[in-house]
């Protein structure tokens, strides 16, 4: 019994003692458990805080520099490597071959900061681009990890950064402690990329927000045109520095004015256009005049696609002022051609009658026979045929689009040449005439188309200071300078010109006279005078009152004035034998006056019928002059050309009667040099050139 109670308590005590064994193994492996949970608690823990840290340094700046340096430098810290760098791909770029550059390095790897890589690069950087996984390189073998074609490590660990489906970059970490990679420190390295790559993205976006920015700044203060954002209150919001110019104020200052009281004052003519723009209607541009800027705008207005309870437009304002000056002077140009085309033609019917008028009414006050109550009846028909004459050649003055001659004309004397002639009139008038006059250099052009300028301003001035009551000078200021240009300057004590009469002041038949007192074109012919010498004319009205208008020309070329100087007109030698004369002209009248004319003085004229018969009679018989018509025409060719090509040494015994030319005769005949003589034509006129002709045909 006894036997067997002590077997029982020894077997107790031996299962106890197992047991306690068991428990104690038990205990102390759920210790290891705890602990390792601790530490792996202790581990998350620190990532966590690191991670948070890292996303606060991240989250509190946009620059993409500061960016990629805090990543490489906490994902070193993280993962306690010796190197790490952020490679990003270029911009704009698209696929897997595009180029890389290290925006970041640390440790071992600084060196490589700056650094270019080629997309073909066999290295580790370049590769890990196109994975969508994290890439681990570590070698058993002891062989070194190739990160660049020229840059090797023992291992490395790389990483491609993606963020809304676009990869940027890659992450690139080496030689981390023990020479190996923890699984934890993978997961690790993948949060890191993931949330880098967003802020980089991110800050790409930015960037490239902010780049377009600078440029739509620097294009909205770059234009010419003023702009401005204005709010449903109609304040400007928002403008560019040219309508700040406009407006003639700073910038800041332009900002929260009314930008209708800015432009037009209390007018509310701006208020329709934002309200059709607000609405999104598509409006039209509109012209007003701004009595605060002194000058015409046009304004344009356009909603801003904003959300909908933002009424905000934008405003675009130009001065068209000096716009608005050139077209006004297009339309008086094109009205001056289209007036000048059909006074040329009626000009140009007017000719044949005149000439015959004015030259038989000459050649019979020429005749003896006549009682004195006849020619006085004939001085009345030869005056008012001459007069008649004046205006044609003043039609055909302001029809022909350049000078009717090409010489080297000093200004100045036509001046005191135009004045003496003049003088008597004025005197009569009263108008006392100062003059400034300052040596000039000459001017090529047509000396008695320049005359006719001086004449018609001189006349204007001399009409303007007539009107003046008795206690106003009736006086005329004549001045000339030079300085680029020749200029002259007619200025009057008159009236001034008012502002209704300015814009019409050069169009022709405008004239404020009395019916029969002045045609109108004096001042429209002045100006296509000036405006074919390569000139202009301007007017202005001076604060002391009155008008002056100023005429500005080219000088001659220094060569045509010593081309004047050297070549000298052959002397009229009066006609010391009977000469004979072919006339070539289809108006009657016109044949009649001028046989009657070289006829009375013993010459003999024949008269060709038709231009084949004048080339005819030029062939078979010799003459000293062949008067010839310059439109006369003879197998669609001008009859003069054809006479020139067959008979070659009959130039210089031909002159020529023209009047208003088409271009092309005006060329040809300019072309072949022939002498002219303008219808209407006097008997004095015609007879000294028939005397030059014969002059320099004794001469050769």
């Amino acid at each position: 019994m006894s036997l067997i109670l002590v077997a029982l308590v020894t077997l107790l005590a031996g299962g106890l003692g197992w047991g306690a064994v068991h428990l104690k193994r038990r205990l102390e492996r759920s210790e290891r458990d705890r602990r390792r949970a601790a530490d792996e608690l202790n581990r998350r823990l620190s990532e966590l805080f690191s991670l948070q840290e890292l996303s606060y340094i991240l989250a509190g700046s946009l620059q993409l520099d500061r960016i990629v340096e805090q990543v490489v430098r906490y994902a070193m810290r993280f993962l306690d490597a010796q190197g790490a760098l952020v490679a990003l791909a270029a911009e704009g770029e698209a696929g897997d071959g595009r180029p890389l550059r290290v925006t970041a390095a640390e440790g071992t790897l600084a060196g490589l900061a700056g650094r270019a890589i080629a997309p073909d690069d066999p290295g580790l950087v370049a590769r890990s681009l196109s994975r969508e996984r994290l890439e681990l390189v570590r070698s058993s073998s002891g062989e070194p990890t190739a990160l660049l074609a020229d840059v090797v490590v023992d291992s490395a660990a790389a990483v491609s950064l993606r963020a809304h489906g676009v990869v940027v970059g890659t992450l690139v970490i080496a030689n981390p402690r023990d020479r190996a990679f923890a699984p934890e420190d993978m997961r690790l390295l993948s949060t890191v990329a993931t949330h880098a790559a967003i802020v980089i993205a991110n800050a790409r976006f930015f960037q490239m927000v902010q780049h377009a920015k600078e440029q739509w700044e620097t294009a909205f203060d770059a234009l010419s045109e003023g702009i401005a954002v204005v709010d449903d209150r109609g304040c400007i919001s928002r403008a560019n520095r040219a309508l700040a110019a406009m407006l003639g104020a700073p910038l800041p200052a332009v900002i929260g004015c009314d930008l209708g009281e800015a432009l037009l004052g209390p007018s509310p003519a701006l208020l329709d256009l934002l309200v059709a723009a607000r609405q999104g209607d598509r409006v039209q541009p509109v012209v007003l005049r701004s009595p605060a800027l002194g000058r015409t705008i046009r304004v344009n207005a356009a909603r801003i696609p904003v959300p909908a309870h933002d009424q905000s437009v934008v405003v675009l304002v130009e001065d068209v002022t000096d716009q608005q000056a050139l077209e006004a002077q297009l339309i008086q140009s094109e009205k001056l051609a289209a007036v000048g085309q059909l006074v040329s033609g009626v000009a140009h019917e007017l000719n044949n009658p005149l000439t015959s008028i004015a030259g038989l009414s000459e050649f019979l006050l020429e005749q003896q026979e006549f009682g004195t109550k006849d020619r006085g009846h004939l001085r009345v028909i030869h005056e008012q045929a001459d007069r008649a004459g004046r205006i044609v050649r003043n039609l055909l003055t302001f029809a022909r689009k350049g000078p009717g001659e090409q010489a080297a004309v000093d200004l100045n004397d036509v001046i005191q040449r135009t004045l003496l002639l003049m003088s008597y009139d004025l005197t009569l008038k009263d108008v006392t005439i100062e003059k400034n006059l300052a040596p000039l250099p000459a001017v090529l052009g047509d000396r008695h188309a320049l005359q006719q300028v001086v004449i018609n301003l001189l006349n204007n001035a001399a009409q303007a200071v007539a009107e003046n009551p008795p206690e106003r000078p009736r006086v005329i200021l004549l001045s000339t300078w030079v300085d680029d240009r020749v200029r002259m300057r007619v200025a009057d004590s008159g009236s001034g010109i008012a502002d209704a009469v300015l814009p019409h002041l050069f169009t022709p038949f405008f004239t404020t006279k009395e019916p029969g007192q002045g045609t109108g074109l004096g001042l429209s012919i002045t100006y296509s005078i000036v405006e074919a010498h390569g000139g202009r004319i301007t007017v202005e009205r001076p604060a002391e009152g009155g008008a002056a208008f100023l005429v500005d020309l080219p000088p001659a070329p220094l060569a045509t004035d010593a081309a004047r100087r050297e070549t000298a007109e052959p002397a009229v030698a009066p006609p010391a034998t009977k000469r004979s004369i072919l006339l070539v002209d289809d108006d009657p009248a016109v044949r009649r006056m001028v046989k009657a004319l070289f006829g009375r003085d013993g010459h003999t004229v024949d008269v060709a019928r038709n231009p084949q018969h004048a080339l005819d009679l030029a062939r078979t018989r010799a003459y000293d002059l062949i008067l010839a018509d310059a439109q006369t025409r003879a197998h669609e060719h001008l009859f003069v050309e054809q006479l020139v090509e067959s008979h070659p040494g009959l130039k210089d015994r031909v002159l020529v009667a023209t009047g208003d030319l088409p271009p092309a005769v005006e060329d040809a005949l300019a072309r072949l040099n022939l002498r002219y003589v303008r219808k209407p034509f006097n008997l004095r006129d015609l007879r000294d050139e028939a005397a030059r002709v014969w002059a320099a045909g004794a001469l050769s």
